[in-house]
Protein backbone atom coordinates (compact mmCIF):
# COMPACT_ATOMS: atom_id res chain seq x y z
CA UNK A 1 0.00 0.00 0.00
CA UNK A 2 2.73 2.43 0.75
CA UNK A 3 4.34 1.62 -2.63
CA UNK A 4 1.32 2.59 -4.33
CA UNK A 5 1.53 5.97 -2.41
CA UNK A 6 4.29 6.72 -2.98
CA UNK A 7 4.01 6.07 -6.83
CA UNK A 8 1.05 8.63 -6.79
CA UNK A 9 3.18 10.71 -5.07
CA UNK A 10 5.73 10.49 -7.32
CA UNK A 11 4.15 10.33 -10.77
CA UNK A 12 2.55 13.60 -12.38
CA UNK A 13 -0.80 13.43 -13.28
CA UNK A 14 -0.98 11.41 -16.97
CA UNK A 15 -4.13 12.73 -18.46
CA UNK A 16 -4.33 14.86 -21.19
CA UNK A 17 -6.56 17.79 -21.09
CA UNK A 18 -7.71 17.46 -24.54
CA UNK A 19 -10.29 19.00 -25.58
CA UNK A 20 -10.96 21.49 -23.15
CA UNK A 21 -7.17 22.70 -23.97
CA UNK A 22 -5.39 22.31 -27.18
CA UNK A 23 -2.42 19.56 -27.32
CA UNK A 24 0.63 20.47 -28.75
CA UNK A 25 0.59 19.09 -32.14
CA UNK A 26 4.10 19.66 -33.04
CA UNK A 27 5.24 15.94 -32.79
CA UNK A 28 1.99 14.56 -34.93
CA UNK A 29 2.41 13.43 -38.59
CA UNK A 30 -1.15 14.93 -39.24
CA UNK A 31 -2.66 16.33 -42.87
CA UNK A 32 -0.69 16.81 -45.93
CA UNK A 33 -0.67 19.93 -47.90
CA UNK A 34 0.14 21.44 -51.13
CA UNK A 35 1.57 25.10 -51.78
CA UNK A 36 -0.34 26.25 -55.30
CA UNK A 37 2.23 29.11 -55.82
CA UNK A 38 5.02 26.80 -55.66
CA UNK A 39 3.16 23.27 -57.27
CA UNK A 40 4.24 23.05 -60.95
CA UNK A 41 1.24 20.27 -61.99
CA UNK A 42 4.13 17.96 -62.98
CA UNK A 43 1.76 15.10 -61.76
CA UNK A 44 4.43 13.23 -59.70
CA UNK A 45 2.47 13.37 -56.68
CA UNK A 46 -0.48 11.88 -58.62
CA UNK A 47 1.66 9.07 -60.39
CA UNK A 48 2.99 8.13 -56.97
CA UNK A 49 -0.62 8.53 -54.37
CA UNK A 50 -1.21 5.05 -53.70
CA UNK A 51 -4.45 5.59 -53.29
CA UNK A 52 -5.23 7.98 -55.71
CA UNK A 53 -6.41 10.63 -53.84
CA UNK A 54 -4.43 13.46 -55.14
CA UNK A 55 -5.97 14.82 -58.36
CA UNK A 56 -5.26 17.35 -60.88
CA UNK A 57 -8.33 19.03 -62.74
CA UNK A 58 -7.40 20.22 -66.19
CA UNK A 59 -9.75 22.56 -66.99
CA UNK A 60 -8.96 25.17 -63.69
CA UNK A 61 -4.80 24.06 -64.04
CA UNK A 62 -5.77 23.27 -59.94
CA UNK A 63 -4.99 20.34 -57.69
CA UNK A 64 -6.63 18.73 -54.81
CA UNK A 65 -6.23 16.20 -51.97
CA UNK A 66 -9.01 13.87 -51.17
CA UNK A 67 -8.79 13.21 -47.55
CA UNK A 68 -11.93 10.65 -47.34
CA UNK A 69 -8.94 8.74 -49.62
CA UNK A 70 -5.94 10.42 -47.96
CA UNK A 71 -3.41 7.59 -45.80
CA UNK A 72 -1.25 9.90 -44.54
CA UNK A 73 1.63 8.24 -46.42
CA UNK A 74 4.07 10.62 -46.65
CA UNK A 75 5.05 9.46 -50.00
CA UNK A 76 4.09 13.22 -51.88
CA UNK A 77 6.48 15.19 -49.65
CA UNK A 78 8.72 12.95 -50.56
CA UNK A 79 8.48 12.75 -54.44
CA UNK A 80 7.78 16.59 -54.79
CA UNK A 81 10.43 18.24 -56.70
CA UNK A 82 9.31 21.49 -55.99
CA UNK A 83 8.55 21.02 -52.18
CA UNK A 84 5.20 22.08 -52.34
CA UNK A 85 3.45 19.19 -50.83
CA UNK A 86 4.27 18.79 -47.47
CA UNK A 87 3.14 17.08 -43.91
CA UNK A 88 1.02 18.90 -41.61
CA UNK A 89 0.10 18.60 -37.95
CA UNK A 90 -3.33 18.96 -38.40
CA UNK A 91 -5.27 16.24 -36.82
CA UNK A 92 -9.12 18.13 -36.03
CA UNK A 93 -10.23 16.80 -39.80
CA UNK A 94 -13.54 14.98 -38.96
CA UNK A 95 -16.19 16.27 -40.81
CA UNK A 96 -20.09 16.10 -41.58
CA UNK A 97 -20.01 16.59 -44.77
CA UNK A 98 -17.83 13.91 -47.22
CA UNK A 99 -17.72 16.89 -49.83
CA UNK A 100 -15.65 19.11 -47.66
CA UNK A 101 -12.47 16.90 -47.70
CA UNK A 102 -11.70 17.31 -51.04
CA UNK A 103 -9.67 20.35 -50.37
CA UNK A 104 -9.42 22.51 -53.29
CA UNK A 105 -9.25 26.22 -54.47
CA UNK A 106 -12.89 26.10 -55.45
CA UNK A 107 -14.33 23.99 -52.62
CA UNK A 108 -15.50 25.47 -49.03
CA UNK A 109 -13.63 24.12 -46.05
CA UNK A 110 -16.04 23.51 -42.97
CA UNK A 111 -12.80 23.08 -40.85
CA UNK A 112 -12.08 26.57 -41.70
CA UNK A 113 -14.38 27.73 -38.60
CA UNK A 114 -12.59 28.70 -35.51
CA UNK A 115 -12.00 25.97 -33.31
CA UNK A 116 -12.53 27.11 -29.91
CA UNK A 117 -11.97 24.80 -27.24
CA UNK A 118 -13.25 26.81 -24.63
CA UNK A 119 -14.08 24.16 -21.61
CA UNK A 120 -15.28 21.36 -24.57
CA UNK A 121 -15.34 18.35 -22.57
CA UNK A 122 -17.79 20.08 -19.71
CA UNK A 123 -19.43 21.44 -23.23
CA UNK A 124 -19.30 17.67 -24.10
CA UNK A 125 -20.57 16.14 -21.26
CA UNK A 126 -24.16 18.71 -21.09
CA UNK A 127 -24.33 18.01 -24.80
CA UNK A 128 -24.42 14.47 -23.73
CA UNK A 129 -26.92 14.75 -20.86
CA UNK A 130 -29.16 17.40 -22.84
CA UNK A 131 -29.37 14.77 -25.75
CA UNK A 132 -29.67 11.35 -24.37
CA UNK A 133 -30.17 11.91 -20.91
CA UNK A 134 -26.93 9.89 -19.30
CA UNK A 135 -23.84 9.30 -20.70
CA UNK A 136 -22.50 8.34 -24.35
CA UNK A 137 -22.53 4.74 -24.89
CA UNK A 138 -20.54 3.92 -28.09
CA UNK A 139 -20.43 0.15 -29.74
CA UNK A 140 -17.00 -0.11 -32.22
CA UNK A 141 -17.51 -1.89 -35.23
CA UNK A 142 -15.06 -3.76 -37.21
CA UNK A 143 -15.83 -4.40 -40.51
CA UNK A 144 -13.33 -5.23 -42.26
CA UNK A 145 -9.95 -3.32 -40.82
CA UNK A 146 -6.81 -3.97 -40.59
CA UNK A 147 -7.16 -3.30 -36.86
CA UNK A 148 -4.89 -0.03 -37.09
CA UNK A 149 -8.27 2.25 -36.63
CA UNK A 150 -9.33 -0.39 -33.84
CA UNK A 151 -5.70 -0.02 -32.06
CA UNK A 152 -6.10 4.06 -31.94
CA UNK A 153 -9.74 3.46 -30.73
CA UNK A 154 -8.65 1.26 -27.91
CA UNK A 155 -6.39 3.99 -27.20
CA UNK A 156 -9.35 6.63 -26.26
CA UNK A 157 -9.57 4.47 -23.10
CA UNK A 158 -5.75 4.10 -21.70
CA UNK A 159 -4.34 6.59 -19.12
CA UNK A 160 -3.63 9.45 -21.22
CA UNK A 161 -6.92 10.36 -22.82
CA UNK A 162 -9.46 8.33 -20.25
CA UNK A 163 -12.21 8.73 -22.45
CA UNK A 164 -15.05 8.13 -19.59
CA UNK A 165 -13.73 11.56 -18.21
CA UNK A 166 -16.35 12.93 -20.57
CA UNK A 167 -18.72 10.45 -19.49
CA UNK A 168 -18.59 8.45 -22.73
CA UNK A 169 -18.19 4.61 -22.30
CA UNK A 170 -17.60 1.80 -24.68
CA UNK A 171 -20.27 -1.08 -24.19
CA UNK A 172 -20.70 -4.49 -26.23
CA UNK A 173 -23.76 -4.96 -27.19
CA UNK A 174 -25.56 -2.69 -29.98
CA UNK A 175 -28.66 -2.88 -28.23
CA UNK A 176 -27.22 -0.28 -25.49
CA UNK A 177 -25.08 1.85 -27.74
CA UNK A 178 -26.05 5.70 -28.85
CA UNK A 179 -23.31 6.09 -31.49
CA UNK A 180 -21.03 3.37 -34.06
CA UNK A 181 -17.72 3.80 -34.67
CA UNK A 182 -17.28 2.08 -37.83
CA UNK A 183 -13.48 0.83 -39.02
CA UNK A 184 -13.09 -0.80 -42.36
CA UNK A 185 -14.24 -1.00 -45.62
CA UNK A 186 -17.43 -2.71 -45.07
CA UNK A 187 -15.98 -5.89 -46.71
CA UNK A 188 -18.41 -8.69 -48.52
CA UNK A 189 -18.17 -10.81 -45.72
CA UNK A 190 -18.70 -8.17 -42.95
CA UNK A 191 -21.83 -6.02 -44.99
CA UNK A 192 -24.64 -8.26 -43.12
CA UNK A 193 -22.37 -8.00 -39.46
CA UNK A 194 -22.81 -4.12 -40.33
CA UNK A 195 -26.18 -3.85 -40.86
CA UNK A 196 -27.34 -5.57 -38.41
CA UNK A 197 -25.22 -3.77 -35.34
CA UNK A 198 -26.81 -0.63 -37.35
CA UNK A 199 -30.44 -2.09 -37.14
CA UNK A 200 -29.78 -3.31 -33.60
CA UNK A 201 -28.82 -0.16 -32.29
CA UNK A 202 -32.09 1.73 -30.92
CA UNK A 203 -32.77 5.09 -31.98
CA UNK A 204 -31.95 8.06 -32.01
CA UNK A 205 -28.21 6.66 -33.27
CA UNK A 206 -25.55 7.84 -35.00
CA UNK A 207 -22.91 6.57 -36.93
CA UNK A 208 -18.84 7.51 -37.38
CA UNK A 209 -17.39 6.57 -40.25
CA UNK A 210 -13.03 6.38 -38.60
CA UNK A 211 -10.27 6.42 -41.22
CA UNK A 212 -9.66 6.28 -44.97
CA UNK A 213 -10.87 2.88 -45.76
CA UNK A 214 -14.42 3.34 -43.62
CA UNK A 215 -14.82 7.04 -45.75
CA UNK A 216 -13.62 5.83 -49.34
CA UNK A 217 -12.37 2.48 -48.92
CA UNK A 218 -9.29 4.16 -48.73
CA UNK A 219 -6.15 1.64 -50.72
CA UNK A 220 -8.94 -0.84 -51.46
CA UNK A 221 -11.03 0.94 -52.89
CA UNK A 222 -12.85 -0.40 -56.49
CA UNK A 223 -11.98 -4.02 -54.79
CA UNK A 224 -14.45 -6.95 -55.79
CA UNK A 225 -14.36 -7.86 -51.99
CA UNK A 226 -14.92 -4.00 -50.57
CA UNK A 227 -17.17 -0.91 -50.60
CA UNK A 228 -16.13 2.89 -51.79
CA UNK A 229 -16.98 3.30 -48.08
CA UNK A 230 -19.46 2.56 -45.32
CA UNK A 231 -22.07 4.98 -46.47
CA UNK A 232 -22.77 2.96 -49.34
CA UNK A 233 -24.56 0.62 -46.82
CA UNK A 234 -25.48 3.27 -43.50
CA UNK A 235 -25.99 6.81 -43.18
CA UNK A 236 -22.72 8.20 -41.99
CA UNK A 237 -23.06 11.43 -40.01
CA UNK A 238 -18.95 11.83 -39.37
CA UNK A 239 -16.05 11.32 -41.70
CA UNK A 240 -13.13 10.95 -39.79
CA UNK A 241 -9.89 10.68 -42.19
CA UNK A 242 -6.40 9.52 -41.73
CA UNK A 243 -5.02 5.75 -41.72
CA UNK A 244 -5.17 5.36 -39.13
CA UNK A 245 -6.82 8.94 -37.21
CA UNK A 246 -5.58 9.21 -33.87
CA UNK A 247 -7.46 8.94 -30.96
CA UNK A 248 -7.65 12.93 -30.51
CA UNK A 249 -8.38 13.26 -34.07
CA UNK A 250 -11.44 10.13 -33.27
CA UNK A 251 -12.53 12.47 -30.09
CA UNK A 252 -13.45 15.74 -32.21
CA UNK A 253 -15.48 13.20 -34.36
CA UNK A 254 -17.34 12.94 -31.58
CA UNK A 255 -17.87 16.15 -31.12
CA UNK A 256 -18.77 17.23 -34.32
CA UNK A 257 -21.38 13.98 -34.35
CA UNK A 258 -23.01 15.24 -31.25
CA UNK A 259 -23.33 18.70 -32.74
CA UNK A 260 -25.47 16.71 -35.07
CA UNK A 261 -27.83 15.15 -32.90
Amino acid sequence: MFDIIKKIVKYPRLTNNYPDKALDSSLFIGSPEIDTDKCKLCGECVRHCPSGAIKINTVSNSITIDYAQCVFCVLCEEVCRSGAAKMTNKFELATKNKVTLQKGPWVIDENNIPYEPQALDALLQSKIKKTLGRSLYIREVDAGSCNGCDYEINGLNNPFNDLERLGISFVASPRHADMLLVTGTATRNMQLALLKTYAATPDPKLVVAVGACACSGGIFRDSYATNNGIDSLVPVDVYIPGCPPRPQAILYGILKALDKV
